[in-house]
C-alpha cells in the first residue's frame, strides 16, 4: 500500500532515518518541523507502505576479521528463468556473499563476497562457487579500498522536486 505522493516532511523523515536509523522520534519530529505524535504516525505509515523496509547497524568488517572484499562476476551456462532462480536461491545460502545482483550483458551476476583473507576467498571459490550447478565461469576482482559508501538512495534530490 504505497502512499500516492510523498511530501517534503515524509522525504525528510526518510532521509534522516537513512542516515541514522536510531534517531529518536523527538529528534526526527524537530528536524521535520512537526510534533512527535504525527511524526510517529508518518514513520509507521511509511513502514506499512513499504518505503522503510528495515533497520540495521553498519558493522566493521575489518574489526571482525573480514579483511578481503571480492566482486565475483559469474557467468551461467543457462539463463532460463528456473536456472536463474536456482542460482539465486543457492547464493542466499552462502553467508559470505553479502550482495547478489543480476546483470544484463556479458556477466549474469555480480556477487559481493567478504572473506577473512585471500586464501579464505579461494577456498569459497574452489569449494562452493565454481562447482555450483550451471556456473560456466567466474572472474574475481579484489577490492583494494572503498572510497565511498552511501547506503540507500539520494533522497535529498527527491525533496527538492516535492
Amino acid at each position: 500500500m504505497r502512499r500516492a505522493k510523498l511530501d517534503k516532511i515524509d522525504l525528510r523523515i526518510l532521509a534522516d532515518l537513512q542516515v541514522d536509523g536510531r534517531m529518536t522520534i523527538v529528534e526526527m519530529a524537530k528536524r521535520a518541523g512537526i510534533s512527535s505524535p504525527p511524526c510517529l504516525r508518518r514513520v509507521r505509515a511509511l513502514e506499512k507502505a513499504g518505503y522503510i523496509t528495515g533497520y540495521h547497524a553498519d558493522i566493521s568488517a575489518e574489526l571482525l576479521g573480514f579483511g578481503v572484499t571480492v566482486f565475483a562476476h559469474v557467468g551461467l551456462n543457462s539463463q532460463a528463468e528456473s536456472d536463474l532462480r536456482a542460482f539465486e536461491e543457492l547464493v542466499r545460502s552462502w553467508p559470505q556473499v553479502r550482495e547478489c545482483h543480476m546483470l544484463a550483458g556479458e556477466t549474469d551476476f555480480i556477487l559481493k563476497v567478504v572473506a577473512h583473507d585471500w586464501d579464505d576467498y579461494q577456498k569459497f571459490l574452489i569449494s562452493s562457487l565454481t562447482p555450483a550447478p550451471n556456473v560456466a565461469h567466474v572472474k574475481s576482482a579484489l577490492a583494494i579500498r572503498r572510497s565511498k559508501y552511501e547506503p540507500g538512495v539520494p533522497i535529498a534530490n527527491q525533496a527538492e522536486k516535492a
